[in-house]
């Protein structure tokens, strides 16, 4: 085990491997999104079905979010270089034969090993930075970088893949990869210190089953309520993960040393930050999918420019996220963090006020917003929760978050999804256009991308009539779930505020009872 001096300044070192730390984390991020892009390719050459298509697409996230606890634990317990090291190795290994897969069953494992690689690299590298910078403003500073590195990937993954499917084969996109973690190979050992808990006993394996059955199991549930709505086989889906993961969090408390530390939540600061990282993703994710439809099927976007139309978003996180340190110097955690929620709840209200035809700049001016307001809540939140763990248990605790991050986003995705889609299809069914057919109203009130498809299939006059209702129908509920966005973050920052007066009230008694 490698540590460096508490309290000390980082060097030239420390800030280069940063930028080593941060790269894999952009590649993870443009991993998530740059697929999309190349399915027509791949879908021509491999073939796939309906039900292989789903599986090449959801497969890595799935994979990421059941991995994450497993590997944070692990990394505490094996070494985080060498974890974050295995990891990016076989990141590199499956990308190179993803590229290069020539039938859909073999991409398929190709993008589940992808998904195991991946989950390692989020937690390893928060895990690393907590190790690396001690310093509080630098570490701040330092988990910036990380955020907006997480960010960078998001904007760009669309822009090089749109480039390189236009000069080069599909199997393009999984090649960008290599390069990043081959260099993160070589310079990780010379510029990565090494971190492990010396006494931390052996991997319960019926934790990792445990674990990765729950979330796999809830997500699952999850997405397809968001794709199919709340019929009995996703709900039964999701009773089955919330069950296997109170079964999972049962056997945590009789483990010495668990996979889950339950007792990180006994701490404010921790539960504090947890809960306004969490129900910022809900509210961020759940909105977003509303946002993406409406800049294509509502203001008409092509995919590019509606591409273009995120990177104020982007670039305004990117601004926050290295901002946030630079507020912390004058303002205490806590009230960089409420203030950031709502900021981004301002964010949300001013992306309810769109309209059908003059909504882009309000639009972006609402993500703009949004976007300086939850990158400090991200920043400082992962600051104050990896702090709030012991170092040689930091890596459970980047978990922990990542994981709530993927839970909350899904969440909101199934939640934000089925309530928007309800209140489109009320609006719709009241507005319908009388020469539209039972058939076609009914395949129009599903989502306005069919509303898109029946319109082309109507007379001039019609398709416009229907248009016109399913665009105004959609626009009514994104404004709803925009403003149920700015109602959940409005509650976050009541929530963290409340648990962390609540540690101030509780210290301030013990200190009395001390006195007397």
């Amino acid at each position: 085990m490698s540590q460096s001096t508490p309290n000390t300044k980082a060097t030239r070192r420390e800030w280069i491997g940063l930028a080593i730390i941060a790269l894999p984390c952009l590649v993870y991020a443009m991993d998530l999104t740059v697929l999309n892009l190349a399915l027509p390719a791949l879908s021509a050459e491999l073939n796939p079905s309906s039900a292989q298509l789903l599986w090449i697409i959801d497969i890595y996230g799935f994979l990421v979010a059941g991995f994450l606890i497993s590997m944070g634990t692990l990394g505490d317990r094996i070494g985080r270089r060498k974890l974050l090291l295995i990891g990016a190795a076989a990141f590199a290994v499956a990308s190179s034969i993803a590229a290069f897969s020539n039938s859909a069953e073999m991409l398929i494992a190709m993008r589940a090993l992808l998904g195991i690689a991946g989950a390692t690299l989020a937690p390893s590298t928060l895990s690393l930075i907590r190790n690396i910078f001690h310093d509080e403003r630098e570490r701040q500073f330092a988990i910036g970088v990380w955020i907006a590195s997480f960010s960078v990937g998001g904007v760009i993954g669309p822009l090089v893949g749109g480039v390189l499917l236009q000069f080069f084969p599909w199997g393009s996109v999984f090649l960008v990869a290599v390069p990043v973690m081959v260099l993160l190979l070589v310079l990780g050992p010379v510029l990565l210190p090494e971190y492990r808990d010396p006494s931390a006993g052996q991997l319960d394996i019926a934790s990792v089953a445990l674990s990765l059955l729950a979330v796999l199991t809830t997500v699952y549930g999850l997405k397809q309520i968001a794709e199919h709505g709340f019929s009995l086989r996703p709900i039964v889906i999701l009773i089955a993960g919330i069950v296997v993961g109170a079964v999972f969090v049962r056997r945590q408390g009789r483990l010495a040393y668990p996979l889950l530390d339950l007792a990180l939540f006994r701490q404010p600061k921790f539960s504090a930050a947890i809960a306004a990282y969490g129900l910022s993703c809900l509210a961020m994710f759940g909105v977003y999918i509303f946002i993406s439809q409406y800049l294509q099927l509502v203001l008409g976007l092509s995919p590019l420019q509606a591409g273009l139309a995120t990177v104020p978003w982007a670039l305004a996180f990117v601004v926050g996220s290295l901002l946030a340190p630079r507020l912390a110097r004058h303002l205490a955690p806590v009230t960089v963090l409420v203030w950031g929620l709502l900021a981004a709840a301002m964010g949300f209200a001013i992306i309810a006020l769109v309209d059908s035809r003059f909504g882009l700049w309000v639009l972006i001016a609402g993500t703009v917003v949004m976007s300086l307001g939850l990158a400090p809540v991200f920043t400082i939140g992962n600051e104050m929760i990896i702090t709030a763990a012991p170092p040689e248990r930091a890596g459970a605790a980047s978990a922990i978050s990542e994981t709530a991050a993927e839970f909350s986003g899904a969440l909101g995705i199934a939640l934000f999804g089925s309530i928007g889609t309800a209140l489109y299809r009320t609006t719709l069914s009241g507005t319908m256009p009388i020469g539209v057919q039972t058939d076609e109203a009914s395949a129009a009130l599903a989502t306005l991308g069919a509303a898109v498809a029946v319109a082309r299939t109507l007379t001039s006059a019609t398709a416009n009539l229907l248009m016109e209702a399913a665009q105004m129908a959609f626009v009514s509920a994104l404004q709803f779930v925009a403003m149920l966005g700015a109602v959940v973050l409005l509650t976050a920052s009541v929530l963290s505020r409340r648990i962390l007066a609540a540690r101030k009230t509780t210290a301030r008694e013990m200190n009395d009872e001390r006195g007397t």
